[in-house]
């Protein structure tokens, strides 16, 4: 039995045009949400001397799959001549890591960490999550519509 679907062909064109639009539209996607994560744990970072702050960066990772993308927000090496701190016994530590978790003190005792990053990353989920999906679905909508 023949069946013919009406617009079934250009069904078929628009699925093969929305095959090519993935690492593109992810890229751009993932970018704006994390944009809005990068910005708010600036503004959330504790400032000493304000190196921290101006060392955060976005840095996103090589695709390992077509159509995904992922940032990381982390610090920026230029920024470890300020950001590493030796004590008087010659240990080092890297600040960005002791504000986030914590550090133990020399004669016992443990300070707990700000936890700045994960708290930011919690609080603004929401957010992130919405702008990735809005900004996904305009650029499949704009791949679709010039398919058409």
């Amino acid at each position: 039995m023949d069946m013919d679907v009406a617009g079934f062909v250009e069904l078929q064109q628009l699925i093969e045009q929305l095959g090519k639009v993935p690492q593109k539209v992810a890229t751009k996607a993932a970018g704006a949400g994390a944009r809005i994560d990068l910005s708010a744990t600036k503004s959330d970072a504790p400032v000493y001397d304000g190196w921290l702050k101006a060392s955060l960066k976005m840095v996103g990772e090589r695709a390992s799959k077509p159509g995904k993308k992922v940032y990381e927000i982390t610090f920026d090496r230029a920024y470890n001549s300020k950001l590493v701190k030796t004590s008087k016994a010659g240990k080092r530590s890297y600040y960005p890591v002791s504000q986030e978790f914590g550090w133990k003190y020399p004669h016992g005792g443990y300070h707990v960490g700000l936890q700045y990053m994960k708290n930011t990353a919690e609080e603004n989920k929401g957010k992130v999550e919405q702008k990735i999906i809005d900004v996904a679905k305009d650029g499949i909508d704009k791949v679709l519509s010039q398919a058409r």
